[in-house]
């Protein structure tokens, strides 16, 4: 089952921290939010990190972006829920701009 957390704001500041975040297993999708500056308007574009986290040698959690056989429906799973979160985004976002 998929953990998610959201730190979005209702601020146009920029942030090191991502709007979303899925969670399947070891695999995580960040949702990154940035305003893009077209002339007239800024309007929001979203952008998906995934990584895989793991415990090395010395049992420190680390995080990469390769991922196993055992990873990748998760990894699909992730992908879908980050689509759909961001479709969400976009239709709301586009409701109140109007």
């Amino acid at each position: 089952m998929a953990q998610s957390t959201s730190n979005a704001s209702k601020t146009e500041k920029p942030s090191n921290r991502p709007a979303h975040t899925i969670r399947y297993g070891a695999v995580r999708a960040a949702i990154w939010r940035n305003i893009v500056d077209n002339g007239n308007a800024s309007r929001p574009l979203y952008c998906v990190t995934f990584t895989r986290s793991y415990k090395d040698g010395e049992n420190q959690w680390k995080e990469n972006s390769s991922f196993g056989f055992d990873d990748l429906l998760g990894l699909a799973k992730a992908a879908d829920e980050a689509h759909t979160w961001i479709a969400r985004q976009r239709t709301a976002e586009a409701t109140v701009n109007y």
